[in-house]
């Protein structure tokens, strides 16, 4: 393992904010096939601690994950340089994409490049899941704890809290309680993590509460609503969509859901967490009520509001992770998590590779089960296409990631129907 400049770790996750497309699986497979396969700089078991652990979080999981990774190499700078650069260019995206839209009720016509690239990011999910398979499902038990998540998740419908609790109650009373036979464990971090929690937390809500004495009344909406999101969002902004939509449209009436669906369309078909959509809707919620300036305001609000909680989360949070290799029954709870998230990831993996191959993919219920199925008839043949030749090209020929991705964006564009 090799731990980098920081200038190295900044062109790093530079780049891979500019390609993180295609929702969470497809951002955590893109961190680990450049932060670890290309790069070697974390250990595989690391990685995976982490992502069980953010996982377990309220927010962005692969953000958050990101946060993580610089942390890890570089400390609070690292960390923000990590966390900021995953973020930043899918917000700059959408912020223009959201002042075209506003100005003229259209965005501009990138949908045959996007789908390229997000057929190409199935090749990449699929590859990731298959490498952190073999490493994290090593026994027959977290094997069946992996298919018992995703069944769980994909027919039972079940919410994504229970599922990782499940896991981890089953792993904590599996594993023997005892003294780990190692290394003793390194010392507390307590003082120093009370201290970036009690930070963090300033800098989350003393804006917040400036906002609420002294702001615009819709500019401290905004912040409170997103600021309530930010604590609800487990599992990921698939999770609370639903309920944010309906609360924006129906509950606030801060957009129409014609207006609300256009923004899930952009936030899907940019790069940067899909949880980016919060920025689309504080930016419309401000600029009906005080045009372009009150806009950018509250696009910055709610980014504001959505993304700093994860900092805190992580500074707080991840100097703990690696004690619990110390600690059996909490080490055994996070292998059990670990292993669950395997069946979470292919359970997303599958939800976007279904929804960008089919046109139509709807819900068969048969009892207490809820089948995803496609409709054969509707299948993209160039989407499927453009993801068969990316595998090829990523699996068996081992190209680079990012010539893949702009071969995938232009033969869609080249091909595309129109």
């Amino acid at each position: 393992m090799s731990k980098p400049p920081l200038r190295e770790l900044t062109r790093t996750f530079a780049r891979i904010g500019l390609l993180s497309f295609g929702g969470p699986a497809a951002q955590i497979a893109l961190m680990h096939r450049v932060v670890l396969d290309e790069k070697n700089w974390l250990p595989e078991a690391d990685y995976l601690r982490a992502l069980s652990f953010c996982m377990l979080l309220p927010g962005p999981e692969a953000m958050q994950l990101a946060t993580w990774i610089g942390w890890r190499l570089h400390g609070t700078t690292g960390g923000l340089i990590a966390g900021g650069l995953f973020v930043l260019p899918g917000a700059l995206v959408v912020l223009a994409l959201s002042l075209v839209y506003a100005a003229f009720g259209t965005v501009p016509v990138v949908a045959a490049l996007f789908a390229g690239v997000q057929a190409a990011v199935i090749a990449i999910v699929v590859e990731a899941l298959i490498r952190v398979s073999k490493r994290a499902l090593g026994s027959s038990e977290a094997r069946i704890i992996a298919i018992a998540a995703f069944l769980g998740l994909f027919a039972l419908r079940l919410p994504f809290p229970v599922i990782i609790l499940a896991a981890g109650v089953w792993g904590f009373l599996r594993t023997r309680q005892g003294a780990d036979p190692g290394a003793p464990p390194p010392p507390a971090a307590l003082a120093r993590s009370l201290r970036a929690g009690l930070l963090w937390l300033a800098v989350w809500l003393v804006p917040l509460a400036a906002l609420v004495a002294f702001g615009p009344q819709r500019l401290h909406e905004i912040g409170t609503f997103f600021s309530k999101l930010a604590i609800l969002t487990f599992g990921g902004a698939y999770a609370v969509l639903a309920w944010m939509a309906q609360e924006v449209v129906e509950g606030r009436g801060w957009l129409t859901l014609a207006q609300m669906m256009d923004g899930l369309g952009l936030a899907e078909t940019t790069p940067g967490p899909l949880i980016l959509v919060n920025e689309f809707v504080g930016f419309m919620a401000a600029h009906q009520m005080g045009g372009w300036p009150l806009g950018l305001a509250g696009a910055a609000v709610a980014l504001w509001m959505t993304f700093v909680p994860s900092f805190l989360f992580i500074f707080a949070g991840a100097p703990f992770i690696d004690r619990l290799t110390h600690m059996p029954r909490l080490s055994g709870a996070l292998a059990a998590i670990t292993a669950a998230v395997v069946g979470v990831i292919a359970n997303l993996s599958l939800w976007f590779a279904l929804h960008v191959l089919f046109a139509a993919v709807p819900d068969l219920a048969l009892g207490p089960l809820t089948l995803t199925l496609p409709d054969p008839a509707t299948l993209r043949p160039l989407p499927a296409l453009v993801a068969t030749g990316a595998a090829i090209l990523l699996m068996r020929l081992h190209w680079p990631l990012l010539p893949v991705l702009g071969l995938a964006a232009a033969a869609s564009a080249a091909f595309a129907p129109g």
